[in-house]
């Protein structure tokens, strides 16, 4: 297997043993982020799959940041992957908008039941989601509903991390190998406040404006009624604070129509919604 950069014996072992879990479900159907564990799994299916048994999915909708769309949209044209966007949603689901901690399960139902039904339609024996290892600890509730609806998670499955799904995908020159973990835009919204359609499209163009005006790869705009409080590195945070920049930040943020902008000096944290549960 032809790779563009070394690889540990222990992660060969697991990529192997993935590929082999693969061969044997015949054909599958990835839903694919542009993230690195979506985006390994596909890759990885691509290879243990014959010709058309394998197609990745990118969902398009309110929730899921547009960088990570035209990511996506990106590495499958350049590696030659099948793949589709298909919209769908589920900001109509008054157990999604009104955000309580289950929120994700919600969510993932929805989206993956329709997934499943879709990838039945078109003759894929399985739908496979890129969950890992160390995406047990936190709280996930979508995970219980993968699990319900027997969407397969090879990687979580097989106890491969995030560390040696990054190593696979740098092996297999996958360009977003190092790509900071992401989240929907709905995870910016602290429970217990009503999700719109406005305040996801609020917050993803205050993360694409400061993405592009700053370079800045490690980020979160929390969504706190009025208030958009930025979390970025430690690193990241003088830089931000600095008056030019905090001045152009607060403009921005104001006309996308925050009344409030305040700089988070803990720095990003995954999961910091979770803090209140």
């Amino acid at each position: 297997m032809t790779t563009t950069a070394p690889i540990s014996v222990t992660t060969a072992r697991q990529r192997d043993r993935l590929l082999e879990r693969l061969r044997g479900l015949g054909s599958a159907l990835v839903a694919f982020s542009g993230g690195v564990d979506s985006g390994t799994l596909l890759k990885a299916a691509v290879v243990a799959l014959a010709k058309g048994k394998a197609l990745g999915i990118t969902v398009v909708g309110d929730i899921f940041p547009s960088y990570e769309v035209k990511l996506a949209v990106r590495i499958a044209r350049e590696h030659g992957f099948p793949h589709r966007l298909v919209e769908m949603s589920p900001i109509e689901l008054e157990e999604f908008t009104s955000n309580p901690p289950e929120r994700c399960y919600y969510c993932k139902r929805f989206l993956f039941s329709r997934l499943a039904e879709a990838g039945r339609a078109e003759g894929f024996d399985h739908v496979l989601d890129g969950s890992n290892a160390d995406d047990v600890g936190d709280h996930r509730p979508g995970l219980r509903a993968v699990a319900e609806l027997n969407i397969l998670s090879p990687l979580k499955e097989l106890g491969i991390t995030k560390a040696q799904t990054r190593e696979m995908a740098r092996a297999w020159g996958l360009p977003n190998w190092d790509e900071p973990s992401a989240a929907c835009l709905a995870s910016r919204v602290p429970y217990g406040q009503v999700i719109t359609r406005e305040k996801l499209a609020r917050i993803d163009a205050a993360e694409s404006f400061l993405r592009r005006a700053f370079g800045l790869r490690q980020l979160r705009v929390r969504h706190d009624g009025p208030t958009a409080r930025i979390e970025t590195a430690p690193a990241e945070i003088a830089r931000l604070a600095a008056p030019d920049a905090r001045a152009a930040i607060v403009a921005r943020l104001r006309e996308l129509g925050f009344q409030y902008v305040s700089l988070d000096l803990s720095g990003y944290r995954t999961g910091s919604l979770n803090e209140v549960i």
